[in-house]
């Protein structure tokens, strides 16, 4: 059984340098710095709420647009996620959430099934081309669970049942999606090997 569920992982190219460190068995703490701070924001909630420990150094080329730093980073931290979930003995498996930000209300439901899909919708129309900050447009946050989801080889659904203000629909999504990682990753005394009958995940 794995007893040290944590990775370190990096990746570089010609647009950006990412150097992450996830543990999985954290209390929550965040030192994220990807030079795009709406996505440090987000990402700070992640951990915090999945009970991760993470931390994150990115550098890109944000001069010319955002979008390179965060796919990357997104990319990265899938690929910690599957490492440090190892043989994924004990766990969890499957968690769901049901988070608000005041009037924004998200639902996320994750299966550690190692067969990567993402669904995901209900964002209102036009949010896809909101500047939320002035540096992270809305299209990105489906774009970063797609990096998530395949790197990591979750299946997620990621629904906003309500919501108006891009800041608040974004966040309760990354917040939603937080929690119910924190449960899927749950080692659970009940579940005596990998919980599948396949054997594994």
């Amino acid at each position: 059984m794995t007893t040290t569920r944590q990775a370190t992982m990096s990746r570089e190219t010609s647009e950006s340098r990412i150097q992450l460190t996830i543990n999985l068995d954290g209390t929550g703490k965040g030192d994220i710095d990807t030079g795009v701070p709406f996505y440090d924001h987000m990402l700070t909630a992640f951990a915090k709420h999945s009970l991760s420990d993470l931390t994150v150094k990115a550098v890109g080329d944000v001069h010319i647009d955002e979008h390179h730093t965060i796919e990357d980073t997104a990319i990265v931290l899938g690929q910690a996620i599957r490492v440090a979930l190892g043989d994924k003995h004990g766990i969890a498996r499957y968690g769901d959430a049901l988070v608000p930000l005041d009037e924004a209300l998200a639902q996320c439901v994750v299966d550690i099934s190692g067969r990567p899909f993402l669904v995901h919708g209900g964002e209102p129309e036009g949010f896809e081309f909101h500047r939320i900050g002035g540096h992270f447009t809305g299209s990105m946050v489906r774009h970063v669970f797609e990096a998530i989801s395949f790197h990591a080889g979750l299946t997620v659904h990621l629904n906003v049942v309500a919501g108006r203000d891009p800041h608040h629909i974004a966040e309760a999504e990354f917040k939603a999606f937080a929690r119910a990682f924190r449960a899927a990753k749950r080692l659970d005394p009940e579940v005596d090997g990998v919980p599948s009958t396949k054997g594994a995940l």
